[in-house]
């Protein structure tokens, strides 16, 4: 009787068993690559915004401070998105026949405010508030990167849960004095390990497992 199967046809099924399962395997492997990828996270992409706005030219260059813009950065948990008056206070006697701010001047002449693209958006069910931040001690870049070197505007962090609790489980690595908290190229100094807990004692914060606490951030 012939044989069936030739010598090596074991090998082979053992070979292409082994690798289905490695294949299935990696599957969830692959699978979290991608959703922490920069493609889908959109870190390091500027998108097309109504009007080409360049913090480096307005904020690093002029020095416009973030909190002409962003007015309620200091007292609500939003910063605010800066309403097309806010543009005209200056663009009403500076570049008016730009035809890159058209869509700024028909915005104002038909009150209707310019639909940027949302790059820093925290999932619903997420709570943060920027006035408790900014008021303790914690710095713009700390989250936005050194956004007055930015041409165009892009995302610097994913905003991942873990980037999150890095910072409530140590504050102190972390804060800054808050005459630094606009500072987009402040760096931690040599005593930092001192100075932060020092900042965090005089803040009142509340470090380690209260900070990590479920209802902190999803309430």
């Amino acid at each position: 009787m012939a044989q069936l199967f030739s010598p090596g046809a074991d090998a082979i099924y053992r070979l292409a068993l082994l690798t289905g399962v490695a294949c299935l395997a990696g599957i969830p492997i692959v699978a979290a690559g991608i959703v922490r990828s920069d493609y889908v996270t959109g870190v390091g992409v500027a998108p097309a915004q109504p009007v080409p706005f360049s913090h480096k030219h307005h904020s690093g260059e002029l020095g416009v401070d973030c909190r002409y813009c962003h007015t309620t950065v200091e007292t609500q948990a939003t910063a605010g998105i800066p309403p097309t008056h806010t543009c005209m206070t200056c663009h009403s006697q500076i570049w008016t026949g730009s035809d890159m701010l058209k869509p700024v001047r028909d915005s104002f002449a038909r009150d209707e405010p310019l639909q940027w693209v949302r790059l820093n958006k925290l999932p619903s069910y997420v709570y943060y508030n920027h006035s408790v931040h900014v008021t303790k001690g914690i710095g713009c870049s700390t989250c936005h990167g050194d956004v007055t070197s930015m041409q165009m505007t892009y995302r610097a962090n994913a905003f991942e849960m873990q980037f999150c609790l890095d910072c409530h489980r140590d504050p102190a690595k972390y804060i800054r004095p808050q005459e630094q908290v606009w500072n987009m190229t402040w760096k931690p100094p040599e005593n930092q390990a001192t100075l932060g807990p020092e900042l965090v004692a005089k803040n009142h914060i509340r470090g380690g497992e209260r900070l990590t606490e479920c209802a902190i951030c999803h309430r």
